[in-house]
Parts: C-alpha cells; structure tokens; sequence
C-alpha cells in the first residue's frame, strides 16, 4: 500500500504539473482503480479555482504508460452532477467506493486514510457548493464522524474499531495535515491576496526598530512599550472627539440637510420617471402602427407586383386572338403568324402563376378563354395538316417510279414541303397528345404503302442485275423471281453439300456471279441507308420525337427552335443528350432508350415490309448457293460497325437481318457436318477418294476466295470441325466399304487431306496442327497396310528362326543351336531351299498385282506403297541374316540372293507394270 509520504508527493506533483497551469487548487485526492479490473491505478481529485468566485469540481486523472509521462484530465464532474456516494460499509478497512454521475462508477481505494479524507473532502464541498439542481448527492454508508464540521485528522481513528491506532497512525494524521487536509478556514485564508507594506510602513517599522534596538533581546519589554504607547494614543483620541463635538453636530446637521435634498431630488426624479414611461408607451403604440402600416405597404406592393405577373402572363392581344379564331395557314405569313399565336397561347396556358391564385374567378375566366381559342385553333391546324399529308401521298403514289437503274426513291421533296409545318406539330404535341397521335399515324400510314411499294420494285430490280439481265416491266420481274425459285426447287441437294457427290449437286454459280451478287447486294445497302436516315432524321425533327414527354410548357419560339436543332444532335447520338422534357427526373439512359423505341416504332410503321424483303432477297440466293452467306455476313457486319447511330433503325433492322444470316450460315456448316456423317460410298471395286474429302478442296477454294478480302475469316474456324468430322468420316466409312482394305480407305484419303491442307496452311496457319495430324494418320495407314498385307514371304524361314529363338530363351547358347536336331543346319538348308530367287520374285509380282488392285489411281500411292514393301522386305531379310552369322557361323550357309537381288526384283516388277 502507498505510504502517506508518496501520497502527498504525488498530491505535490499533480498540483505543480496539472492544476498550477489552469489556476486551479488540488483540495484532496485518493488513488483507485476500478473495481475487478486491476489495471493502471489513476488519481480521483477535488479541485477548486480561486476566490471570489470558486468553483469545486471533481475530475479523474491518468497517467500514460510511459514513464515521465504527462498527467491528463480524462473526466471532469461538477458537484450538481454528483446523484449519490456510496461508501459500501461503515468500517474502516474497506477499500471500494461508488460515485453515481452519468453513470455508476466502480472504485477501488489503495489507501483507506486517503479514501477517508476524499469522502470527507467531498461531501463538505458538496454541502457548501453543491446547490445547482436543488437536490444535494446522497451520501450512503459513511461513517457520520467523517461527514462532521471538522477536519478529516481529528477523526482519523474513528473508523478504525479495535484494531489500535499507535504512533505510526499520529504521524500519518499528521502527513496527511501537512499534505493538504487542511480545514474550510485555512483553504479560504490561502486564497487571501497577500498585500505587501507600503514605503512609509516599511520607515515607520524601521524606525521602530532602530529606536527599540533591546527588542531582539527582550520581546516582553518591547511588548510592554507598544501597550503604553497605544493607550497613550487611545486616550489622545478620545479627548479629540469630546473636543470636536460641535463640529460634529454641525456636520450632523449638514448631514441630515444633505438628506432633505436628496429626498426632494428623488421625488422630482420618480416623477419624471413617471413622465419618460408615459412617452414610452406612447412611442411603442406610435411603433406599433408605423410596423403594421409598413406590412401593408409591403403586401400591397407585393399584391401589385403579382397582379402585374399575372396580367402581363395571362393577357392576350386582340390580334393574336383574330389569327386564332381564323388561321391561313396556305401562306408562309399566315403560318408565321398562326406559329408565334400558338406559342403565345402555349406560354399563357402554361404561366408559372401560384395555385392559389389559380382560385380567383378572373384566372378561371381568362383560362376558359384560352382553352376556347386552343379548341378554334386546333380544328383547322388538324384538318390543314391532314389534308396536306394525304395530298402528299397520293401526288406521289400517282407518279410511280420508271427507272431501271439500281436507286431507291427519294422523297425529300415531302420533307420539304411538311418542315414549314414543323413547329406546329411541336404545339399540338405539346396542347393535346391525342390529335398529334392521330397525325402521326397518318402520315405512317400513307407514306408505308409508298415505301413498301418503292422498296419491292427496288428489290426486284437488285433480283435482276444479279441473274443477269434487266427488264423494264412489273410482269418480267415477277417472272425472274419465280424463275429463281423454281430453278432452287430442281435440285434436291444444295451445291456444295460435302457428303454428296458433285454430280447429285444442284446448278451452282462460278466467281463472276458471286462477285456480281457481292456487289449488288452493297449497292442495295448503300442505298436504303441514306433513305432510311434522312427519313428517320425528318420524323425526330418533325414529330419532336427527341422529347420523351413533351408537357404543354414551353419558354417561348427560341426554345422551341433550339429543341429543333436538338434532334440533330438525338440522331447521330441520343446518348450523348444531356436532358430533353422531364429528363431531370429520369436516369438519362432510360430517357434515351425510350427514345429509340419511339423512333424505331414510327420507323417500322413506315418501313415494315423492309426486313422481310430484305431477308427475303438474301435466302432466294442462300438457296440457290449456299456461299452466298459468307458475302452477305460480311457486307451486313461492315454497314453495322460502321454506322454511326448504333441505336437507329437501320442499324437495328440490319443487326436483326445478320443475326439471321449468321443463323442460316450455321445451319448450312450444320448440314454439312451432318452430311458427312451419312455419306454414302460408292459402290465401284475400288473405294478411292470418299466424296466429302474430295468436294472439301472445292469447298475450301471457295471459302479462301471469299476470305482473301474479308474481315471475316474468325468465321471460319469451323474449319476446324469440318476436318476433326472429315477424320472421323474417314475411320467410319473406311470400315463399310466391302471390297477395297480399310487401310487404303484411310491411307489414300489421309494423304489427301495432308495435301489440302498443306496448301490451306499458308493461308490458315491455325490448320498446321491438323495438316501434322493428317500425316499421322496417312502414316499409321500406310505401315498398317504394308504389315497386313506384305506380311512374311519367307514364312517358314521366319518360322524357323522363331524356333531358333525360343530355344535361345530356354538356355541354348547361340553357338549351339546347330547340334539340335529339329535347328541343324541340314535343316536349315532345306528351309532355304524352298525359297529360290525366281519364286520370290514371282511371289513379289502377284503381291504387285494385289496392291495395284487396291489403290486407286487419282492419288498415285502405289508407288509408295510398293517402296514400303521393299523397305520391310529389306529389313527382314536383314534380321534373317544376322540369325544365321550369330547361329551358324562359318557354316557357309546363305540365302540365294541378297539385298541387291532384291531391289533389282522391285525395280523390274515396277518397271514392267
């Protein structure tokens, strides 16, 4: 436990290095820990400032870790917040303590003298200071000597029971006395500001003490002196006053005069008091009314200024009112003056005025008003617009195009005649959606029948070029189409298909068609773009399709004119559009996507057949060549990566139209596949080259001169499933066929495939691995027929030798093999007389005449076959060889020819043949 010595060292360095900086006093303090947490001890202080205004607080002090470490403040409570104290028991030796602030607080006392003199300390502050909240803390199970007016070292044995307060108790009372628990009286007298002597009492004590220079020496005498003196004085003083007693009574006098005044001066004062609050209350009540009188001034400039707002926003010119009640609308200076009514009418139907306001009977009027001359008006407008768009139809459905060139009509003489009208048609969106609804549609309905006609007759016309020839009437087109048509349906299997000999083909086409349908079919693209744009382009200008829910408000004709020009912007981009009606409460690639629909929708009313022609076009010569997928992918994937509005109508339609290309091209690869897998072989002696391996030249030749100027070759990696189905082709069919071996099936159509694609690897380098595999395979094939059919044709000698080496495995050494009887070298020599040279030549020449009968001519293997034999015959007469220098040595046993004989043999046989 801490000594009272450290204590009041700690106290000493807590007041020094903490609350000497803040002006503070350190009254007590006693160090804790929390209960059940034996953690760093910390320093719980009653502090106080200085007089005249004092103010005690309790705080609690830490300390860091760190040694000479910095003491710091972690919380401060005033003596209001203090709810009770709670000192656990009334004995003496307990250690915990509670205090209730904000919240409970748990504390354990190193020091029971310390925690004695804190609760004392603290509850004479509390009863002294402690009035703020009206109630005072509860002071709980505390012994009532500590909470006496006296000081804590007076009781200090009083908690301690019979346990016997000895010396060393005293002398730790009397450190605690010195360290700082001192009482209520001498906490106050330190606080007394110290007044130091003037220069005249510092003399007057100096002479004093010159003239008294014995007083060191006898302080009694000196004592006794200053008495004499001082009653010497005293009786002076009195005799003073008795003598002064009639000036006295007159200043009493005086006095009471000086009061008689004052009386007076006070009561004229209180009168005028009375006065100055009668003004008071005057100029208030004068305030008052001059307050009220400046707020209705206010409300009746501001009643006026809104007067003036809304009769200035809702009044209407007499001859805006004349043009509305009877537009020309024929003119170009009617219509502008018809435009800048109707913009006027738009600007006061939509006038920012409050709704309260809206409420007075004169707006309801002038509204009504507005809303009779917007019905007037909008009846001719209607009728004009209708009118004028039917006009504008039929004027060109009577004329219908003549020309036998490749071009599709133009109607931008109608965009011409239709843009004057532009701004109309933004205000009757904007005043009643229905009736521009209604003109929408029939301007779709009488322009679709225009371009559907256009658009066939132009189809038509592309049907013609590329067959061949041009004709100037409606009946010879027709005719060129069922022409195309009926020449599809002739041939039952598509040119090209893989799996079916080339005679069974349909009537195909060479180069200079495909080319001629490749250009033709850009023409046709490059037509309908700038048709379908500049129709598009008018629509989003003239039904102000850029704004997704055009309201009936509007800022007047340079607004309108600025949306106009918007839609320019919409078209090359709407997603680059920053706002347009409501966008402000839409996420802006919502707007833009409901944008594109409702121009895609107002352009597929217009141009609804134009898909269907268009696949149409592309599947009557699909049908007739299936290649021609390959130039409409390419040409369709050119025009919708390089359009610059993704999102438009044409982009869309030909997006729609090349998903279906690439559908039909993949069918087409499908079919092929799949007929591979039902090829049917020939039925002729030999099998020769399978009909999938041999139209597989002619179907990469065709592709490679499509490929050589396309982007598209990433297309073509199905290459690489036609040839993995052709090798499984090979292996499966190669096994049906009944008279020819499978291994030439494989070995001849393997090397074809290695020859094709060896000349595709140029181009398509990603085919090596499959040119190596095909060589593999035409290899495997090769050796599998030689052994097969090759075989041994010194049989019994091999037979023979087999012997010999079994008897080799059982143990006989090779230089005894010859005193065997069945391996003797009689024997031996009778085995190799059966086997002359010219039968073994005659032998080679029936094996000759078998191979030959095997392979077919187009591939011109027998040749490499035969060298194959011979290579195997020159290695088992070799092995033979070496049996009979190993087994027979120096028996001078040999064959009746030998290598040379033999090369000789195949050479002749070759030759003769």
């Amino acid at each position: 436990m801490l000594s009272i010595g450290s204590l009041a060292n700690i106290k000493y360095i807590l007041q020094k290095e903490l609350f000497n900086g803040c002006g503070e006093r350190l009254l007590t303090s006693v160090t804790v820990t929390k209960t059940f947490k034996k953690k760093r001890a910390c320093y719980l202080c009653v502090v106080t400032t200085p007089p005249p205004f004092s103010v005690v607080t309790m705080c609690l002090v830490k300390q860091a870790e760190q040694k000479d470490s910095e003491y710091k403040k972690k919380r401060i409570w005033q003596l209001d917040e203090i709810k009770w104290v709670d000192g656990r028991s009334e004995e003496f030796e307990i250690h915990e303590f509670d205090v209730q602030v904000e919240k409970l607080y748990k504390w354990y006392a190193l020091n029971l003298h310390e925690r004695q003199n804190f609760l004392a300390v603290l509850y004479k502050q509390v009863q002294k200071y402690g009035q703020g909240r009206g109630v005072k803390a509860e002071f709980r199970n505390i012994p009532s000597a500590w909470l006496m007016d006296k000081s804590p070292e007076k009781i200090g044995g009083v908690g301690g029971g019979g346990s016997g307060v000895g010396s060393s108790d005293m002398n730790n009372r009397d450190g605690l006395r010195k360290s700082g628990a001192e009482t209520e009286d001498e906490e106050e007298s330190e606080f007394q500001e110290f007044t130091a002597l003037t220069d005249k009492e510092s003399n007057e004590l100096t002479k004093l003490f010159t003239e008294c220079d014995y007083a060191v020496k006898d302080a009694e005498l000196l004592i006794e002196k200053l008495s004499k003196e001082l009653h010497d004085l005293d009786g002076a003083n009195i005799q003073s006053v008795l003598a002064s007693e009639k000036q006295v009574m007159m200043l009493m006098e005086h006095i009471d005069q000086a009061i008689g005044e004052a009386d007076k001066f006070e009561e004229r004062l209180d009168s005028y008091e009375e006065i100055l609050s009668h003004v008071k209350e005057t100029m208030e009540k004068i305030g008052g009314k001059n307050a009220m009188i400046k707020i209705a001034n206010n409300n009746n400039i501001k009643l006026k200024e809104e007067l003036s707002k809304i009769i200035t926003q809702l009044d209407f010119p007499t001859a805006y009112q004349q043009v509305l009640q009877s537009p020309v609308l024929n003119t170009p200076e009617g219509r502008k003056a018809a435009i800048e009514a109707a913009q006027f009418l738009q600007q006061a139907l939509n006038s920012d005025i409050d709704p309260s306001l809206q409420r007075l009977a004169a707006v309801r009027d002038q509204m009504k008003r507005f809303e009779i001359w917007k019905k007037n008006f909008l009846g001719p407008v209607i009728k004009h617009l209708n009118c004028l768009l039917i006009h504008l139809s039929n004027q060109i459905g009577d004329t219908p195009p003549s020309s036998t060139e490749l071009i599709l009509p133009n109607h931008a003489s109608v965009h011409q005649d239709l843009v004057p009208y532009t701004e109309l048609m933004h205000w009757i969106k904007a005043m009643d959606r229905t009736k521009y609804e209604g003109l929408t549609t029939v301007y779709t309905t009488a322009f679709s029948k225009i371009y559907e006609r256009d658009i066939r007759n132009f189809f038509n016309l592309a049907k013609l070029q590329i067959s061949g020839g041009l004709r100037n009437s409606r009946e010879d087109l027709d005719v060129s189409s069922s022409s195309i048509s009926k020449k599809n349906a002739v041939s039952s299997v598509p040119h090209g298909t893989l799996g079916v000999n080339r005679d069974q083909w349909g009537p195909g086409v060479d180069a200079a068609d495909r080319e001629r349908f490749d250009s033709v079919l850009e023409k046709v693209l490059a037509e309908l773009e700038p048709i379908a744009l500049q129709e598009q382009k008018f629509c989003i200008n003239f039904f102000q399709m850029d704004v997704i829910s055009p309201t009936a408000k509007s800022v007047g004709l340079d607004t309108m004119d600025k949306s106009t020009d918007m839609s320019q912007s919409i078209l090359l981009s709407p997603s680059s559009a920053t706002g347009g009606g409501d966008g402000s409460q839409f996420p802006q690639k919502k707007i833009d996507r409901q944008i594109n629909e409702e121009v895609r929708r107002l352009m597929n009313a217009l141009f609804g057949c134009l898909e269907q022609e268009l696949v149409n076009f592309i599947q009557s010569f699909e049908r007739f060549d299936c290649f021609y997928s390959l130039y409409v992918l390419d040409r369709l994937t050119q025009h919708v990566m390089s359009a610059q509005d993704t999102h438009s109508f044409l982009s869309m339609t030909f997006a729609s139209v090349l998903v279906q290309v690439k559908r039909n091209f993949d069918r087409f690869m499908q079919q092929q596949l799949q007929s591979i897998r039902d090829a049917k072989l020939p039925k002729r002696s030999k099998c020769g080259i399978l009909p999938y391996v041999e139209n597989f030249e002619y179907f990469s030749q065709t592709t490679e001169e499509f490929f050589c100027k396309s982007t598209r070759r990433t297309d073509m990696d199905k290459y690489i499933q036609l040839i993995n189905a052709i090798f499984e082709g090979i292996n499966t069919h190669a096994k049906e066929h009944p008279k020819t071996p499978l291994q030439v099936v494989r070995m001849e159509n393997y090397h074809h495939m290695h020859s094709l694609l060896a000349r595709l690897c140029a181009k398509v380098p990603s085919l090596d691995e499959l040119k190596k595999e095909a060589k593999a395979r035409y290899k495997d094939a090769l050796n599998n027929y030689v052994i097969c059919y090759f075989g041994r044709p010194l049989e019994k000698l091999n037979q023979f030798f087999e012997g010999v080496q079994q008897k080799i495995a059982q143990g006989v050494k090779e230089t005894e093999i010859s005193y065997q009887m069945a391996f003797s070298k009689q024997e031996l020599r009778k085995v190799i007389s059966q086997y002359p040279a010219r039968e073994v030549k005659k032998g080679m020449e029936n094996l000759y005449k078998k191979v030959e009968k095997h392979l077919c001519e187009e591939e011109n293997l027998l040749q490499v076959v035969w060298h194959a034999m011979q290579e195997e015959f020159i290695v088992q007469y070799k092995f033979l060889e070496e049996r009979i220098q190993k087994c027979y040595a120096g028996s001078m046993i040999t064959l009746e020819f030998n290598i040379q004989d033999i090369l000789n043999f195949f050479s002749d046989i070759a030759r003769s043949h």
